[in-house]
């Protein structure tokens, strides 16, 4: 998983000290990002929004909608009709003068592509109607844009409906499932004379439906993606290269190039960087559905990312491949795993990695894609991306169907950090906090502030990604034992800056707590004392910063918790757990402790590791789990499922100690200070990087799995060590815990 640097207090110390250069300021926009992610008020559509063009200061928006109304106005209130099409003003989001209508019959019809002739004079709109503004056509029109009149000399009669166009000065190009034109047959393609829409020669013969289509800076060539399986006769999937006069197979991608099931839903043309890029959408798992790179040169493929996921849209702007997707798993480049989906990213065309854009839509209606279209329009020295399709919402707000983003400026805060005040001996007090999140930058410097003063005491730096939150903290050595401290944290873009966090404080003890301190001095490198009163980050104590994010709202500052002075989580063994911010690779040696206290008959996971943070894992063990009986299994998986299980019953509503070890002398399974399994030949885990999880995960295929996956009931002090704990240190840990 791609990692971004970030600073602790230790090491800033450290830089200062050595008169090191630090990490470089936090920016508005973290380059090479050149579009904001705060969306704009936007007019909104009712339904689906398939294409978008735009000329002289106007965006253009077809698709399957009856009306548009204001921004923040709720469906049904409002409105205004527009009959699957409608125009508006690129900068304000506006209507904007033309707006033709687009009918058909008494069926439902449907705008599937736009286009704009190179002297932005005419707009070129296809897909399946029979009338515009009352002027008969026939799937395919042309519209003079200065008058907003029909072209009644351009109506050629196409069979099918257009799902792709391109104009040049004296052509239009036009796909879909086109069947003939002008009663000649065609297959899938087809072009005709921009001047009076007669047929012209080009004709590749594809056997499905096209889907994009583009044409080379030169002219000389066409690009086309789709459903088919072969053009000209040639086998060809999903991609194609013909010239642009005849139509004839100028490059073929045989199957396998790509899966089978993967279809090219868009074709983009950059000549800035001498290449075109394709988004794929497939069916099944592990095929291509991420965005691809080819040379204009001889239109091989340069690089492609595998993020799974159905891209719809791609545009270039600076150097920035933007897309539309509904991306749920990029591990395969090195990104986020399986899980929510993000349905806006970008990339820098030279290299195909995430950078710091994630505004969000969600999945929305229909086939619950989320955005289907991009288009970039200029105005002034503002450069503003706008986003079609069938999203309801945009950056968590009711947005439907359009949306835009401006290249600046950039009004938005980071969100507010969520911290941790603890001090566990004297001398000390940690401030710990998740790092906050900005859609459009990154790196974000943080500030502070401590029993109020408006001077802060201490500023770093520290970047974050929206799956990767990571901790960030200071250590505060100028206290005094039996003093109560207050502390304050701030998160700024380099322009944005948010409020201050509430009061988080904590006294500062005269003589240090048995408990956690044993832990650390022990060697944890994770660490979770579940003390927090609210909120989803769970902090680290361990040097580690390696901080946890519970999910589905685990009942908070249950008291009292497992060893003296602590609160506890309570999980409803359905729904809630916590899993680790940060992904690990598989360890070879580790011993893994939590307390954990319940009733149930139904049993559930009390801590283990498994591949996925935010869904069920496919890939999981190294875990400490809850037989129905109330017996505590302790499980790994080296090809064989190999388990260890206590012979007593622990579900007894008391507050019970677990470890389980697992190194090159084999397994042990503790309980309450004692040894009550083991093994010398259970060795070896299964291999695969993954994240720690308390209160549930995926029990599938193990031994007397119980009813339940999750546990019900309340957790504390969980940690995790990268070294065999003795029986001495194990039993110390259960002295100190139950002290009283």
């Amino acid at each position: 998983m791609r990692r971004w640097p970030v600073l602790t207090a230790a090491l800033a110390l450290a830089a200062a000290a050595l008169g090191m250069v630090g990490p470089p300021p936090a920016t508005a926009l973290q380059p090479p990002v050149g579009i904001t992610a705060g969306n704009l008020p936007t007019y909104q559509t009712n339904g689906i929004v398939w294409a978008m063009a735009q000329a002289g200061g106007d965006v253009f928006a077809g698709g399957t909608f009856s009306t548009i109304r204001p921004p923040g106005a709720a469906a049904g209130t409002g409105e205004t009709a527009a009959a699957n099409f409608a125009s508006f003003d690129a900068a304000t989001g506006q209507p904007a003068g033309c707006q033709p209508t687009f009918t058909v019959g008494s069926n439902d019809a449907t705008v599937r592509a736009l286009a704009v002739s190179p002297d932005g004079r005419t707009l070129y709109a296809g897909g399946f109607f029979g009338s515009v503004s009352g002027t008969g056509v026939s799937s395919l029109a042309a519209i003079d844009l200065a008058t907003c009149k029909v072209s009644t000399t351009f109506r050629p009669a196409v069979s099918g409906t257009v799902r792709t166009i391109v104009a040049t000065d004296d052509a239009v190009y036009f796909g879909g499932d086109v069947t003939s034109v002008g009663g000649t047959t065609r297959h899938r393609y087809a072009a005709v004379s921009a001047a009076d829409g007669s047929l012209l020669p080009w004709a590749p013969n594809v056997d499905n439906p096209g889907r994009a289509l583009a044409l080379t800076p030169n002219g000389k060539d066409a690009i086309l993606g789709g459903d088919f399986n072969t053009v000209d006769g040639v086998d060809s999937h999903s991609l194609a290269v013909v010239d642009a006069t005849g139509g004839a197979l100028v490059k073929a991608y045989p199957t396998g190039f790509f899966d089978a099931t993967s279809v090219t839903k868009t074709i983009y043309v950059d000549p800035a960087s001498n290449s075109f890029y394709t988004g794929n959408e497939g069916t099944g798992g592990g095929v291509f559905d991420g965005r691809a790179r080819f040379s204009l040169t001889d239109f091989s493929q340069v690089w492609r990312d595998d993020c799974l996921g159905a891209t719809q849209t791609v545009a270039v702007y600076d150097s920035v491949l933007y897309s539309g997707s509904h991306a749920h798993d990029c591990s395969s480049m090195g990104e986020y795993p399986n899980g929510v989906r993000k349905h806006l990213l970008a990339e820098p065309v030279g290299d195909p990695h995430l950078v710091s854009w994630f505004p969000d839509t969600n999945d929305g209606i229909g086939e619950q894609i989320g955005p289907r279209v991009m288009s970039f329009a200029s105005v002034g020295s503002t450069e503003y991306l706008w986003v079609g399709g069938e999203f309801t919402t945009v950056n968590g707000t009711a947005q439907q169907g359009l949306t835009r983003f401006p290249s600046g400026p950039d009004t938005t805060a980071p969100s507010l950090p969520q911290t941790s005040v603890t001090s566990i001996k004297p001398g000390a007090v940690q401030v710990s906090w998740q790092s906050s999140l900005d859609n459009d930058d990154s790196l974000l410097t943080y500030r502070v502030y401590r029993n109020g003063a408006t001077t802060p005491i201490y500023t770093t730096t520290g970047s974050s990604l929206p799956w990767v939150r990571p901790q960030i903290t200071f250590t505060d050595t100028d206290v005094t034992p039996g003093v109560k401290y207050t502390y304050r944290v701030t998160a700024s873009d380099g322009t944005n800056t948010t409020a201050l966090t509430p009061n988080a404080s904590a006294t500062v003890p005269a003589s240090a707590e048995a408990y956690p301190t044993q832990v650390l001095a022990d060697g944890a490198t994770l660490y979770w004392r579940y003390d927090a009163a609210s909120g989803s980050y769970t902090a680290d104590s361990s040097p580690s910063n390696d901080s946890g994010v519970s999910v589905g709202g685990p009942v908070h500052g249950v008291t009292p918790g497992a060893v003296p002075g602590s609160k506890a989580y309570t999980f409803n063994g359905t729904s809630q757990w916590t899993y680790s911010d940060r992904a690990h690779p598989q360890p070879t040696q580790y011993s893994v402790e939590a307390w954990f206290k319940t009733t149930t008959t139904s049993g559930g996971k009390i801590i283990g590791f498994g591949n996925d943070p935010t869904q069920t894992s496919t890939h999981y063990d190294k875990h400490i789990y809850m037989l129905n009986s109330g017996q505590v299994v302790f499980g790994i998986n080296p090809g064989t499922v190999k388990t260890l299980t206590t012979p007593a019953k622990y579900n007894d509503g008391a507050w019970h100690q677990v470890v389980a070890t697992e190194g090159s002398g084999g397994s042990k399974l503790y309980v309450d200070g004692v040894l009550k399994a083991s093994s010398t030949t259970m060795t070896g885990s299964e291999a695969y990087t993954g994240y720690w999880r308390v209160g549930g995960d995926n029990l599938n295929g193990w031994p007397t799995r119980p009813t339940s996956d999750d546990l019900a009931g309340s957790i504390d002090e969980a940690a995790v060590y990268p070294s065999v704990l003795t029986a001495a240190q194990i039993a110390k840990h259960y002295t100190l815990g139950t002290a009283g």
